[in-house]
This record gives C-alpha cells, structure tokens and sequence, in this order.
C-alpha cells in the first residue's frame, strides 16, 4: 500500500478539535498507511516565509510551511476568498477581479509546490484538497513529481459560462488536467466541470467519461459525496444531552418546540432568505405561532470584509423585525446569536431541535444537514428542512426538500415539519440514518482512494 500524503490549506494537527469535519476521515487514512498531511502552519511572518514546522504522532508526519503576510492575505484573503468562493457559488457579482491577488495565490501555491516535491517519492499517493490549491497539482508536474496526484474540490463547481467570465480562466482551470482524479460532491458538478471542458476548457470528453486535455494526457473525474462520522455523532448526541448548555436551551424553551439552523456566516448559507421563510411562515400558519422558537447559530467568519459586515447588520436587523412584530412578553421568535459552541455541545442542540433548517443558496454538500439526522433521538426524531441547492439533497432525499428563494415553500415546509406524525418522522429519518451509516466518512475515503489508485 503506498503513502498517502495529504494536502490542505489547513492541517489538523493533534490535540486539536477533530470531531465532526473532513479531518476525521483523512486521520483515519493517514493512520491506516501511515503518511504526511501537509499545508498552511496558520503563522504569517514578515520574511518571505516557507519555514517549514514538522511533529509527528500514531504515525502521520504533520509538516506545515509559514506564508509571509502580504501573500496570505493576496492567497487566502484575496484569490481564494474574494474571487473563487464567490464564483464557485455563482456570485458573480461579488468576483473581485484583482490581478495582484491572483499572482499572490500562485506565489503561494508554487511556494507549496517547492516545499513539498522534496518530500515526494515515485510510490507516493498524494491527495490535494479544495479550491486553495487548484494549480498545485500542474506545479508538482512541473517539479518532475510523477506519482498519482487527486484533486477533490469541496465547493460546489460552478457553470462553464461562469467561469469563463473570470479573466486568463483557461491558464487557471485548465491547471486541472495534471491530476489523475478530480473528485466533487455530486454528479452535477462532474457535469459541469466537463462542460466547460468541452465548452471552454479545449479538451474532450470521452465516451467512458475521461477528459483528454488538450495533447492528449487522460483524467478521471467521479462524484464522491463526503460524509460524516455517523454512529461518532450520535454517540455525541446521546451524551450531550446531559450538557448544561443544552439542558438550558431544553428549559429556556418551555415546553414549545425547536426549529434551529447553525451556519458559518456567509452570503452562501441563505440566512436572510431563511428569516424571510420563518417571517412568512408566522403569517401565513398564524394556528402555530407561539409554538416554535427559531434558534439561528451562526458564528462570525471574515468578519473584516465588507459584504460579511453588511450580512451581519442585514441580519440583526432582520431578527429585530421579525421580533418586533410577532414576539409576545413570554416568547421570541427568533434566537440569533453569534456565539461558537463546541461540536459536542451543538449535536445536543440539534437532538433538541424538533426541525433542522439547512437552506444554502448554494452549497457543496452541508454537513450540517447530515450531522442533524445523524444527532437525532430514534424514538421521537425531528424533521429536516433541507435547500435543493445543497449537494446533501441528492442524498437525504426524505427530507422536505424546499427551494430557498420560495418564501411560501419555505414556510409550508416548516409548518409540516411541526405537526408531522411520530410514525411519519421515524420512517423518514431511519431511511437517511441507515444511509448515512452504510456511506460515512471513512467509506468516503475509501471510495475515492480506491479510484485514485486505480486511475
């Protein structure tokens, strides 16, 4: 079996919070075959940066590279998340289309490149993760690295037209066809991807599904849904129950049920579209109000860039509205609040809630939407209100599926959820739970290595 090294732009290094995310699955991986995660150390420093930091722990090297200032905030601050997140969640309007920060990001994916081909050997699988590190692979190549190299993109891909529209696309995207597998979430963004390969990209795709890059070099391109650490959560769950935090939040609400969403903030997640749902659900179910308090976690990210700013005010405005015009002395309808929770602490809250609301705009898949199915008590579970823009759709299928944009849909979706039959929730929430535990996160892993290594 060869060594798995693993790249990303953060590592999670031991001692720190594994529970619940992408870290699991790959820890899991990396101790199975030993091996080497690599990529951002989180330390900017005023020299030019590239220090490297190594420790190591059950067998997996972890070796993380400072990055000088100036190009982490052009790489990460400016090109990955100024100009690829919003594209790759069809924003165009929000692109910012700075050459400065666009060489930054190279800079910085190059630096990454000439710190880690050292490292490399001939037998070596190396698995490159999301949209920090998309030219990596084309610059291990350039190195002479030459063993298989994946790339799995955890956004959602955006339309070839999209893409196009962003300047120098073809030198950027076509960096893509040095990989032997690029993996995505669901079958759409496989789709897509090989559109703009035929569309813009000036390669083909073959009968069998392979793109042939321009000179003919072949890749495989598969969706591969990322998962959870199942029967992990709801072990969680079970014993979260007896937090403080949660027995509060339980007696805070007396006796009425819970609706909770729990979301970084971003433009992304749907959150002010979610109010407005919530708001239209009140008026138009005016037999419910009263009965369902809508608590909406939604911890503050980038919080020093403008449109993050603005999406905080928006929606501290749009709760106090909402309140103001539907709250009575003993209740208030929406409980917004900004604060983090451990992973623990929030499985509690999700096996409380009697409705999850997972409503992105867009989103590559949304754990969340998995890991509330996952938290929720078998005898007596809550109901999934889950976004048909959300990868986690094609899978959780009996969830009350909604469209984000469809305030009255949105509405009906959450007043069915509240009043849904015992007997109905358990026959919908056993059909995504048996799912959930057959394709987890490590059967995740495993499907994509096992392609990789095939390819």
């Amino acid at each position: 079996m060869s060594r798995l090294v693993v790249v990303s732009n953060r590592v999670a290094l031991p001692g720190e919070n594994r529970a619940g995310g992408l870290a699991v699955g790959l820890l899991a991986a990396l101790k199975e075959r030993g091996g080497v995660w690599f990529g951002w150390s989180g330390k900017t420093t005023r020299d030019e940066g590239g220090t490297l930091h190594e420790q190591e722990d059950g067998g997996i090297r972890f070796i993380t590279m400072d990055i000088n200032r100036a190009d982490h905030d052009a790489y990460y601050n400016g090109f990955a998340n100024r100009t690829l997140w919003p594209l790759m969640h069809f924003r165009l309007d929000l692109v910012d289309y700075q050459r400065s920060t666009r060489e930054g990001y190279r800079k910085v994916n190059a630096q990454f490149a000439d710190k880690l081909a050292p490292l490399l050997k001939d037998s070596d699988t190396v698995w490159i993760h999301d949209y920090h590190l998309i030219p990596l692979g084309a610059l291990l190549r350039e190195r002479g690295i030459g063993c298989k190299i994946g790339f799995f993109l955890h956004t959602p891909m955006p339309s070839a037209d999209l893409v196009a529209a962003v300047p120098d696309h073809l030198r950027f995207f076509q960096s893509m066809y040095a990989y032997d597998l690029i993996g995505f979430h669901t079958q759409r963004d496989v789709e897509r991807f090989r559109s703009y390969v035929r569309l813009y990209g000036g390669g083909k795709v073959m009968p069998d599904g392979e793109v042939e890059a321009p000179g003919g070099r072949r890749l495989k391109t598969g969706n591969f849904a990322i998962s959870i650490d199942t029967d992990f959560i709801a072990q969680q769950s079970r014993a979260a129950v007896n937090k403080t935090q949660v027995r509060d939040l339980r007696q805070s609400l007396r006796g009425r049920q819970l609706a909770i969403g729990v979301d970084r903030l971003d433009y992304s997640k749907g959150i002010p579209e979610r109010f407005h749902g919530f708001e239209r659900y009140l008026a138009r179910h005016r037999d419910q109000r009263g009965s369902l308090t809508f608590l909406q976690i939604a911890p503050v990210s980038r919080g020093d860039v403008a449109e993050y700013k603005q999406l905080r005010s928006e929606l501290e405005q749009l709760a106090g509205h909402v309140n103001g015009g539907y709250a009575t002395p003993d209740w208030t309808p929406i409980r917004y609040v900004n604060q983090n929770f451990s992973h623990a602490t929030l499985t509690g809250f999700y096996r409380a809630a009697s409705v999850g609301l997972v409503t992105p705009l867009r989103d590559g898949m949304n754990l969340v939407a998995k890991e509330f199915i996952a938290a929720q008590d078998p005898e007596d579970p809550g109901v999934l209100v889950l976004s048909i823009l959300a990868g986690a759709a094609v899978e959780l299928t009996e969830a009350l599926i909604v469209n984000p944009h469809d305030l009255d849909g949105v509405a009906d979706a959450i007043a069915t959820a509240a009043t849904m039959t015992k007997a109905n929730r358990i026959e919908r929430w056993r059909s995504m739970m048996e799912h959930l535990q057959r394709h987890d996160v490590h059967a995740w892993c495993r499907a994509y290595l096992s392609e990789l290594e095939a390819s």
